[in-house]
């Protein structure tokens, strides 16, 4: 057996599992051997049936007497419950949704079943245990006591994975082939050995053996800290190795006056927050320096980062240079459009702006009407930016079209698409010279301290960290189902007083799941709630340009009520609108209601917002909560962090980061640990020449992993 033979070359398999292989992203034994479980089971602490308590979570052995898949008629949702027993007396056992399990388990089978004693009134059952058939009442077999739990699908269940993980490592591990060896160069250690003695880390074959085959917890646990400080450490190398090299590449040297920027702050209708004043300080110094800026700017929702970004794109353009702004939808393209336009047309000397997205191309000023933007052709808009006549460019992902093709291009600005790189700022560039363009990246999606140590050691952070003074905190409340009338009189009181309001549904229409849609809301609220006002639909389905007058409408107020999906999330600056009501808020992700929210913290007026939910979970409960609770986005980030499990933490995939990864993320110690060792080895040899796993490692993650 070899780690890169495939594992139906190896294992038996039936059709379904081969499916279910495939859909888990097994294709090899190597894959196999580094699928790590999500939990652990413990089955060392066991109890007779006599002794159960309701709420205690504990083990028992037993045999099966019986055994039935059943449908409940009330929530009409299917469950399989059996009659367990031993020398001490009988439980019920139940499994909710999991029909299947009646087919795994048959009436003698003899079990250890562990899981939560619940009480109904039929007396005491184990509610959804975690199960494992036994030849005995004694043993467990290898490693008893602690049982490795892992993700499953259809056709490949936890057990067959276990049996298979246990068949590779006996052939990896045993007295015929102790050692590692260079027929399998993937299992040799690549984490120097003085970093593993430094932090007390096991050595891959050890934490191999301990994550899959505990005898203990602390040796899953240690097993686990291993593996989390590896990826992050190798995540860390790779973005260091990066920077080392782009910080080779010379840019453009923009310079310009006190008095140059304070007259074009001047122009500004408010004062600028001190953050603001220091990222643009940041922001000023880093482009009077050789190399290229590559700067991530993070600040909540309405902290002000377009100023910030219209403050650098001014002091490229009095340089004579071009600037590229990229946007994630048409709709905020548009929106960052306008705000370019209303700062730069109060500018003596006139600024070009463009406007290309995949519907539309558009220039600023008018020849007709100087104070107005014009539709032009797409091909008109391509001569102007290459010829330079066109300083501004704002876009989606047209702006890295073959066809778009710059004069002098210096700054890339890029609004969260945080992971837009050395590769696409060269596609930009189109490589005319050998200088490369400055980067600010812009996000308002909060991120913890240690995700950004390691995603964006390879970018300078500045943050917003505060909102303009005359700006008043959200009220936000969870509404219980029976006052959500006092929900609808608030809006009734703000739309009378001028304001807006939007509503929020998790589905555009109806669908397979229960929870409010867009389509039947709309029309409900509409007959029987507000049928004085005019109400808006707005999601993904509709096209741009209906998109753009449905949005038009509503910031001129001829819609009171927009009644959306999560489409408004990013961008959408409507300052008249003070009230969001959000239905079935469980749906969405703490960063995803963070955002919504923040559709509603645009301006001075006093704003609020309504959680809806149909979920009465103690989890849902807490983390809606944290919604409440939380001084800004910051703090909710750092929250969601903590307390969501493995697999919870929203973009991990994004990120490029595993679950054992993410776990490291909780462990600042260990993030700044990472980070030191990697910043030790990069600074000493940024080539790698000393390090040869090390580099073959990256250039593997490199194929596996697309960061950028």
């Amino acid at each position: 057996m070899q780690l890169s033979s495939l594992i139906e070359e190896n294992f038996r398999l039936t059709e379904r599992q081969k499916k279910g292989l495939k859909k888990m992203g097994l294709k090899i034994i190597r894959d196999l051997l580094f699928y790590f479980p999500s939990r652990y089971e413990s089955f060392s602490e066991r109890k007779n049936i006599i002794d159960l308590k309701e709420g205690e979570k504990t083990t028992i052995y037993g045999k099966i007497n019986e055994i039935k898949a059943e449908k409940s008629w009330r929530k009409r949702r299917y469950y399989t419950e059996a009659m367990v027993s031993d020398q001490t007396g009988f439980i019920a056992a139940i499994w909710f949704n999991q029909p299947f399990v009646s087919k795994i388990l048959k009436p003698e089978d003899k079990v250890a079943l562990t899981g939560k004693i619940a009480n109904s009134k039929k007396g005491l059952y184990i509610a959804n245990p975690v199960y494992e058939k036994i030849s005995s009442y004694e043993a467990l077999g290898e490693g008893a006591g602690i049982l490795a739990i892992y993700s499953e699908t259809r056709g490949i269940s936890s057990r067959w994975l276990r049996f298979a993980i246990q068949k590779i490592l006996k052939s990896f591990f045993t007295k015929d082939r102790p050692s590692l060896t260079k027929d399998d160069p993937l299992l040799i250690d690549p984490i120097p050995e003085n970093i593993l003695t430094n932090y007390h880390l096991p050595s891959l074959k050890s934490a191999l053996i301990f994550i899959h085959t505990p005898q203990k917890l602390s040796d899953a646990e240690a097993a686990r800290k291993r593996f989390s400080f590896e990826e992050i450490f190798f995540i860390q190398l790779a973005r260091l190795k990066e920077r080392k090299k782009h910080d080779e590449h010379h840019s453009f040297s923009i310079k310009i006056s006190d008095k140059e920027l304070n007259d074009f702050l001047s122009i500004f209708p408010f004062e600028l927050t001190s953050a603001q004043k220091k990222a643009i300080e940041h922001i000023i110094n880093d482009f009077s320096k050789q190399s290229a800026m590559s700067r991530l700017l993070e600040g909540d929702v309405g902290s002000g980062k377009t100023a910030v970004a219209v403050v650098a794109s001014y002091a490229i353009v009095k340089n004579g240079y071009q600037v590229a702004y990229m946007a994630p939808t048409e709709i905020l393209a548009q929106q960052h459009f306008q705000s370019f336009i209303n700062y730069f047309s109060q500018l003596r000397l006139t600024t070009k702006i463009g406007l290309i997205t995949s519907s539309e191309c558009k220039k600023y000023p008018s020849k007709i009407n100087p104070k107005e933007p014009t539709h032009i052709s797409r091909p008109q808009l391509l001569k102007w930016v290459g010829n330079g006549e066109i300083p501004i460019l704002i876009g989606t992902h047209s702006l890295i079209q073959k066809s778009v093709e710059f004069e002098n291009l210096a700054l890339v600005i890029i609004d969260e698409q945080h992971r837009f790189g050395t590769r696409q700022r060269a596609v930009l560039a189109k490589e005319k010279s050998d200088k490369i363009p400055h980067l600010l990246s812009m996000t308002a999606t909060p991120i913890p301290r240690t995700l950004a140590l390691t995603v964006y050691s390879d970018l300078d952070l500045s943050l917003l960290d505060e909102m303009p003074p005359a700006r008043q905190k959200i009220i936000t409340e969870i509404i219980a189902p029976n006052q959500r009338h006092k929900s609808y009189k608030k809006i009734r009181e703000e739309i009378n007083n001028g304001r807006q309001a939007y509503v929020i549904c998790p589905l555009i229409e109806t669908g397979k799941i229960e929870a409010k849609n867009v389509t039947d809301e709309a029309k409900r609220l509409k007959k029987e709630v507000f049928p004085e006002f005019e109400i808006g639909i707005l999601h993904g389905r509709i096209l741009p340009k209906e998109k753009e007058k449905i949005l038009q409408d509503f910031r001129k107020n001829k819609i009171q009520i927009l009644v959306s999906t999560s489409v408004i999330e990013v961008g959408i600056d409507v300052p008249n609108a003070t009230v969001i009501l959000i239905e079935g808020a469980e749906r969405f992700g703490l960063a995803q209601l963070h955002q919504l929210r923040g559709r509603v913290m645009r301006s001075n007026h006093q704003s609020y917002c309504f959680i809806f939910t149909d979920a009465n979970s103690d989890k849902t409960r807490e983390r809606l909560n944290a919604l409440v609770s939380a001084k800004n986005g910051f703090e909710l980030a750092e929250y969601d962090l903590q307390f969501r499990g493995p697999g919870e933490l929203s973009g991990a995939k994004q990120w490029g980061i595993s679950d054992i990864g993410m776990e490291a993320l909780k462990n600042i110690k260990m993030v700044e640990a990472a980070r030191q060792e990697a910043q030790k080895i990069i600074s000493e040899d940024p080539d790698l020449k000393k390090y040869p796993l090390i580099l073959e490692r990256l250039r593997n993650q490199n194929k596996e992993i697309h960061f950028e």
